[in-house]
């Protein structure tokens, strides 16, 4: 019989490691539930491998063969399988897809769109990005898409912890032999051996015609895994950034003040994808970066070449303290940006704006800002902050520990960093690291405030007078936080331009983007103002800066004040309301 025929050729499937730079073979499968490998040379795995392709045949044959067969014969297999991991099939999927029917779609939906209706042989797709991203969303909205004639041969698998891929693959097996063609997984790398084995997704089921859909929340792992056992055979789309336009468009909340506190995930007050607000407390703030980021790291890390990829952090990983140091290095890289904020822009020349702005005000005119030592006020700020700092050091991380997780939160698309050049040219090297979930950002900074806030030094001031300097910082951070995002999404937007902050001996231009085609470039001063003021674009006008900048990058075309007024031009500067400018960037 050919079920006999298939039964006496080798399951399994070879894969390639590269090691050290040598391409090596072995060969893979799962027995009893249990992963095994046995490395091949060359002569064996050429072997090995005509043996599995004609089982692969023989089955493709059967599963022919299996159609043929009278529907109620058909039915009685399919109710007397029981599946080894949580499947949904048929009439079971109906709930999942009505309930995100009038959700409006990511504008990565395309790409996974493009994935189902088009031939990618052997490759399978990948969804992988931070929780809150709208990764399982985007798989319902898939499963809704698909043509009634195509819906019978969908499948859903949710994975739970502790399942073994061994499982999973004896229900896919039955999932081909019974002519499924789309087969969505969710948090696959919950699976304990998914990265070693993640191979079998596509050499095997994906080889033999059927469409996979896999997402994870613990998106490191997919990047290792793409590295070794998926190198050449998935199309990775990312979800973790989340520009101005789509958490506009998507969630309906306009207004770069909302982004700002709440941007970063597909939630707010549970209105479509999530809730609770993710980033709305301290608490919720943390428990985010716990689960989601500082767990996702540490996850990965461990089944990843059995925990050998830790490098200068296994120490931390023995003693129980990586996720500790993970989400340290976080905090750390939000109160430097919050120190840096009060230090340097609390003393700019904005704060003659904000006096003003605080005079004027309707409602609850002060002028406590005309009253304040600034000097003093400053210092004590960073006593403050410095004091915060020592306190929150339960561990001692060192540089090479810093380095590492920065580059995890690199990969995981959770920072980036912005360069600055320098005019006159300096040998040194500056960036300013970006977090592209801005809610976590300003959660962290906001709770950093209303701490040094409480500090002894300010108690001495007014509840009145205290709040209206609390707010004036938190205007402070929220504008240099809309510097951030507008150099972030102008940089995703243009990625064969140049963009980086400007710094001159005195002064800089917020944001510079080089045409190096061209050889022309755009000078901006960003502002959170909803005034139109001259002082806002003294350095674009400086014909000094300007001259040096057009010798060293190019023809300057444009010169724009982004800030949060209505758009508008006093003579050749542009004004540009902020929402506009993201909504419309790069289209």
């Amino acid at each position: 019989m050919l079920e006999q025929e298939i039964a006496a050729l080798p399951i399994g499937y070879i894969s390639r490691k590269n090691i050290r730079g040598k391409v090596k073979l072995y060969h893979q499968w799962t027995e009893n539930g249990k992963k095994k490998s046995k490395y091949l040379n060359d002569d064996t795995a050429a072997e090995l491998s005509a043996l599995i392709e004609k089982r692969r045949s023989l089955e493709i044959e059967l599963r022919e063969l299996r159609k043929q067969l009278p529907k109620q014969k058909r039915a009685t297999e399919e109710n007397t399988y029981t599946f080894k991991s949580d499947v949904l099939i048929g009439k079971a999927l109906k709930p999942l897809a009505e309930s995100v029917r009038g959700f409006e779609r990511r504008s990565c939906y395309r790409e996974l769109e493009s994935f189902l209706e088009q031939s990618y042989p052997g490759k399978v797709f990948i969804l992988y990005g931070l929780r809150r991203t709208g990764k399982t969303t985007l798989i319902r909205q898939a499963i809704a898409s698909l043509p009634d004639r195509e819906f019978d041969r969908a499948a859903f698998i949710q994975v739970k912890s502790g399942i073994a891929l061994g499982e999973i693959n004896a229900d896919l097996r039955w999932l081909r032999d019974h002519d499924y063609k789309y087969v969505f997984i969710d948090e696959i790398t919950l699976a304990e051996d998914f990265i070693e084995g993640a191979a079998l997704l596509s050499d095997i089921y994906a080889a033999s015609g059927i469409k996979i859909v896999l997402s994870g929340t613990d998106s490191l792992g997919f990047l290792l895994s793409e590295s070794e056992e998926l190198y050449d055979r998935c199309i990775l789309l990312h979800t973790t950034w989340i520009p101005y336009r789509e958490f506009e468009r998507v969630l309906s909340i306009k207004g770069i003040d909302e982004y700002i506190r709440y941007g970063g995930t597909m939630s707010l007050g549970g209105k479509h994808y999530n809730e609770p607000v993710t980033f709305k407390t301290r608490k919720s703030t943390d428990e985010y970066i716990d689960s989601a980021i500082a767990r996702n790291i540490q996850h990965s890390l461990r089944l990843y070449q059995d925990g050998g990829h830790f490098r200068h952090l296994a120490d931390l990983y023995e003693k129980n303290e990586l996720t500790s140091a993970i989400n340290r290095v976080i905090e750390d890289i939000n109160h430097r940006f919050t120190l840096e904020v009060l230090t340097n822009d609390f003393k700019s020349h904005d704060l003659g704006i904000s006096k003003r702005n605080l005079r004027k005000d309707r409602e609850n005119p002060t002028d406590i800002l005309d009253r304040i030592d600034e000097k003093t006020f400053i210092d004590g700020l960073r006593k403050a902050l410095e004091i915060l700092n020592k306190n929150e050091q339960s561990i001692a991380i060192t540089e090479a520990h810093r380095i590492e997780i920065k580059e995890y939160l690199d990969l995981l698309d959770l920072t980036v960093d912005i360069p600055t050049e320098f005019i006159p040219v300096k040998d040194e090297k500056s960036f300013r690291t970006v977090v592209s979930q801005p809610g976590l950002r300003y959660s962290q900074a906001e709770a950093l405030v209303q701490q040094l806030l409480l500090d002894k030094e300010f108690q001495t001031i007014s509840a009145v007078e205290r709040a209206a300097i609390q707010e004036r910082i938190l205007n402070e951070i929220r504008g240099r936080m809309m510097e951030e995002i507008i150099l972030l999404e102008t940089k995703m937007a243009y990625p064969d331009k140049e963009v980086f902050r400007l710094q001159f001996a005195i002064g800089e231009f917020d944001m510079t983007v080089v045409d190096p085609v061209s050889i022309t470039t755009e000078i901006y001063e960003i502002k959170h103002s909803a005034e139109m003021v001259p002082e806002q674009y003294k350095n674009l006008t400086d014909e000094e800066k300007c001259r040096a900048t057009e010798f060293r990058f190019g023809t300057i075309t444009k010169k724009a004040v982004i800030y949060r007024g209505e758009d508008a031009i006093d003579g050749d500067i542009q004004y540009l309301n902020v929402e506009n400018y993201l909504r419309f960037l790069g289209v």
